[in-house]
């Protein structure tokens, strides 16, 4: 049978059509695996997916981005020193704003090489932040854009980008998870799975878009699983 299901995201709506056995199974998501490097990559891509609308589901606009480095005097050399310092810098921001939603990643400049943090949060003052860090050097604090643009479209409030972006500043070094994040972000909000008898979508041709959206990007592949985006209409300032 085929079916149709769609996830909420934020400012992003996600709908995909594959098709699927008597027994449940997807038959066009979960390919065949070669090796244990192939099943690999599908996890990573899968797990990158979630982290994605996760993002989405949670910061808007009104969101601050920061990039928070280490001076001389603080500086660290292992991940081990930055997990700790991450650590206590999450706990004071949390007890300053118990409410507040924090994302932090780890990465290390590519001149460099020094380790530094990436900071998506919502609800938090930017003096806060500035209080707090007593590391080093704040870089920037700004408020996530409200038009993103990925390749000369405007995608609105999709932060799709920016969320893969500080996704993969993590490397197989530093052990752990990806990010710390809190644990009251917001979820994606999936939609019951319909059944379709049968439909003649494509690429070209997408489902109409939910109530308030508007269509921008569509891929499939050669099992016949097809993906559309569609992001909120929003006032061109």
């Amino acid at each position: 049978m085929t079916v149709f299901q769609t996830t909420y995201s934020g400012a992003v709506a996600e709908t995909i059509i594959y098709r699927k056995s008597n027994r449940g199974r997807n038959l066009n998501i979960r390919p065949r695996f070669e090796n244990a490097e192939e099943r690999k990559a599908f996890n990573a891509k899968r797990a990158l997916m979630r982290h994605i609308q996760q993002f989405n589901a949670t910061f808007s606009p009104s969101s601050l981005y920061s990039t928070l480095t280490f001076n001389n005097d603080w500086e660290v050399h292992t991940w081990d020193e930055a997990r700790i310092i991450r650590r206590n810098f999450y706990r004071r921001l949390k007890r300053a704003y118990p409410d507040a939603i924090i994302y932090i990643y780890m990465g290390r400049g590519k001149g460099t090489a020094r380790i530094h943090f990436h900071m998506v949060s919502e609800g938090l003052p930017a003096d806060i932040i500035q209080k707090q860090w007593i590391y080093g050097e704040i870089i920037r604090i700004e408020n996530l854009r409200k038009h993103n643009r990925y390749n000369g479209i405007d995608y609105g409030q999709d932060y799709s980008g920016l969320a893969t972006y500080l996704y993969n500043h993590w490397t197989e070094d530093q052990g752990g998870k990806h990010l710390l994040k809190s644990n009251n972000d917001r979820k994606p909000e999936k939609e019951e799975v319909e059944e379709i008898s049968d439909h003649s979508y494509s690429e070209r041709k997408h489902p109409k878009a939910p109530k308030g959206y508007r269509f921008v990007e569509s891929k499939s592949n050669h099992y016949g699983f097809l993906y559309f985006k569609y992001v909120k209409k929003i006032q061109t300032e």
